[in-house]
């Protein structure tokens, strides 16, 4: 697998990337290096985590994921130089009160300390691609749908958040930024404050991008298409909805078996949850065997080949899992069945939003 440029960088990443929330949850340390492995094994040199995982977030887990890939750097002497590490800080509280005991702002020393902690957990002296996982300020994420100006308050500036990345660079923990939840405006404020200061420009932002949720194409695209800012499409298969395995039985809680959305309560609270998201994504699965492919191929092949996508971020439980997720990489989407997509989202639009 060619290794493509992340953003203006000199980061060099597979255009599929190893997500690890799922580590310290549903996978155990030791399947967990079992999938490292394999991932190494089979080209990708990319891995994403983040301070809060695992996910769903508990307090009993906060770190649990950053720690196990830790761990299995101290077990693999040379591993870590053949791996781009992408992890994040954690932006204002959203009721996780153990992170920053709950704090509503992410301050310039929380961001230094997160980092401090996350080199900790990793093992490692450097993180090559340093995230915030979601704006420090009022703007709509995670399933809201609107911006609301009465809900703002103080946070940290954003010059202020770049420039304490910025010393973060200059010491050497850092070797690249990114952002992660972000908005057209949020973007195009990050990149203008950076280059009339001097300051780090981020590389990329992580964003959800899939079948139910292609909210990204609405004017995200087109900003990062002009700021050379790559994309890092999360949540590709949308958190299960896309490989068919909810489409017999929906969310019944009597098989936690099929996934995160029937095995955690939290889980069924999301927008990959809704009953909007359900339903689209039946029809998605659907169109895919009607053409002769598996839900989790087309829904796959529709990140790894759009021009948005620099990489695809892909979360596993199991290695089979991996392989699969993997072996999608060869499926090509006719203009046809693009077509038949686009006409889906037409009628449904952004369930998963």
């Amino acid at each position: 697998m060619q290794t493509i440029p992340l953003g203006r960088s000199d980061l060099q990443v597979t255009p599929i990337c190893l997500g690890t929330m799922t580590f310290g949850e549903q996978v155990g340390r030791g399947e967990a290096h079992q999938i490292l492995d394999r991932a190494l094994e089979r080209g990708i040199n990319f891995i994403d985590t983040a301070e809060m995982y695992a996910v769903p977030p508990r307090r009993e887990t906060f770190g649990a994921t950053e720690t196990i890939i830790g761990q299995w750097f101290a077990a693999r002497p040379g591993v870590r130089q053949r791996v781009v590490l992408a992890t994040k800080v954690a932006g204002p509280s959203r009721n996780m009160d153990w992170i920053r005991n709950g704090s509503t702002n992410l301050t310039p020393a929380d961001i230094v300390q997160a980092c401090n902690d996350s080199l900790q957990r990793l093992q490692t002296d450097v993180i090559d691609l340093y995230q915030i996982h979601w704006p420090n300020r009022n703007a709509p994420s995670f399933g809201s749908l609107y911006f609301d100006p009465a809900k703002d308050q103080d946070f940290t500036p954003i010059l202020e958040q770049l420039q304490a990345l910025a010393g973060l660079v200059r010491s050497g923990k850092v070797r690249h930024i990114g952002l992660s939840n972000e908005t057209p405006w949020g973007v195009s404020e990050f990149v203008r404050l950076a280059e009339q200061h001097g300051l780090p420009r981020v590389v990329s932002v992580q964003n959800p991008y899939a079948l139910v949720n292609r909210a990204l194409d609405n004017a995200l695209d087109e900003t990062l298409y002009r700021c050379g800012v790559s994309l890092l499409a999360y949540s590709p298969l949308g958190f299960g909805t896309l490989t068919g395995k909810y489409d017999p039985v929906g969310l019944d809680e009597s098989h936690p078996e099929l996934g995160r959305l029937t095995r955690f309560a939290s889980m069924r609270q999301q927008r990959w949850a809704r009953p909007e998201t359900l339903a689209a994504a039946l029809e998605y699965n659907t169109l895919a065997r009607r053409h002769g492919l598996t839900p989790t191929q087309m829904a796959l092949a529709f990140c790894y080949r759009s021009w948005r996508v620099a990489s695809t971020l892909i979360g596993v439980t199991s290695v089979a899992q991996l392989d699969e997720d993997l072996a999608a990489w060869d499926t090509d989407l006719s203009p046809e069945l693009l077509k038949a997509v686009d006409a889906v989202r037409w009628r449904l639009r952004d369930p998963a939003q």
